[in-house]
């Protein structure tokens, strides 16, 4: 996992920290098990009070000029994620990609990358096989965020637990 987290660089974190935290709406996109890690990082965005919508859902907005539109994948050739790049990159939004392949066409399509590394070892594609590591560690790092998101904004445990579901 730390080798995984290591080429992060935390002058990109910096700037995504500054995006999210800019007023406008936030869109989150990712297949498969990296759209459960994206719509998990959706899910405490929307705790700490910011608008946020998983692209793909019957009740997503359209994404309009300086939106955010943050995509994860692994390979960063996923064809929706490039796909939806290219789109809200033509309509003036911003998009930040999460990936292990920064050279990628999501990569390309990107205002911003985040680079979460994947092994080539095959000991541990054995051990934790297709992506898990980068989903275990784009999760990581999503969390790790928040902290961060929360001194920024002045926000604390509480400021979330208000906007937390409630199941009655």
């Amino acid at each position: 996992m730390d080798k995984a987290l290591s080429g992060v660089n935390q002058a990109s974190v910096d700037l995504m920290i500054d995006s999210i935290t800019a007023p406008r709406k936030i869109f989150i996109y990712g297949v498969g098990r990296s759209g459960l890690i994206a719509q998990a990082f959706a899910v405490r965005l929307v705790q700490l009070g910011f608008d946020v919508h998983f692209v793909g859902e019957m009740t997503t907005p359209i994404v309009d000029s300086g939106d955010l539109v943050i995509i994860v994948s692994n390979t960063g050739e996923t064809m929706s994620a490039v796909q939806t790049a290219n789109i809200v990159r033509r309509v003036g939004a911003e998009v930040i990609s999460i990936t292990s392949h920064p050279n990628s066409k999501l990569g390309h399509a990107s205002n911003l990358i985040i680079q979460i590394s994947s092994p080539d070892d095959k000991e541990k594609k054995r051990n934790a096989p297709l992506g898990t590591i980068f989903e275990d560690a784009s999760l990581l790092f999503f969390d790790l965020l928040i902290p961060k998101i929360m001194e920024k904004t002045g926000q604390n445990e509480q400021s979330l637990e208000r906007r937390h579901a409630i199941w009655v």
